[in-house]
């Protein structure tokens, strides 16, 4: 158990950590292809993906509750134990109910809904911050609209990859 929870804060963290790093060089490419200022740009570009890496691992956070407490309900546990105590499940649906259950890619749909979240939640974020760098309004949310429109689309590959590679960790630890 404390390898399982070791592996998930690292894996939490690589993630925080590879997704600031992209966010940091679009953030100061949009800044400065909008205020044509490299100090204004390297400054937007510093401070809003700090914050918005904070957000992100909240966002990513919530994301992740949601999708196990839809995978498996406290009523649906129950049932699984019980059938499985009465020898009624096959082995994959015992295995299923150990928690052995396969992880697999998101829908598309959920992909929209939580790029389209982390959008709302991005542009609050870098319109803020924008404007505590700039005094400028216009700027601000140029940025907020700009800047967020360009990350959800690496936040969707991001996500896609990070996806992909925590899918076959468990097909490897699964088999």
């Amino acid at each position: 158990m404390v390898v399982s929870l070791a592996r998930s804060v690292r894996s939490l963290a690589l993630k925080s950590a590879s997704y600031g790093v992209m966010h940091l060089i679009v953030a100061m490419l949009v800044a400065f292809a909008i205020t044509r200022d490299w100090r204004l740009a390297l400054a937007i570009g510093v401070v809003e993906p700090f914050f918005q890496t904070i957000a992100y691992s909240f966002h990513d956070r919530i994301w992740h509750r949601i999708e196990r407490r839809r995978m498996r309900s406290g009523m649906e546990e129950t049932a699984e134990a019980f059938t499985a105590r009465l020898d009624l499940m096959n082995a994959g649906e015992q295995a299923r109910a150990h928690g052995h259950h396969s992880h697999t890619l998101p829908s598309l749909k959920k992909i929209a809904v939580k790029t389209l979240t982390y959008g709302a939640m991005h542009f609050v974020v870098a319109v803020l911050v924008a404007f505590a760098i700039t005094r400028d309004w216009r700027a601000a949310l140029a940025i907020g609209l700009i800047e967020p429109l360009v990350q959800m689309v690496f936040f969707a590959v991001h996500d896609r990859i990070w996806s992909a590679r925590e899918a076959r960790r468990q097909a490897t630890q699964t088999a």
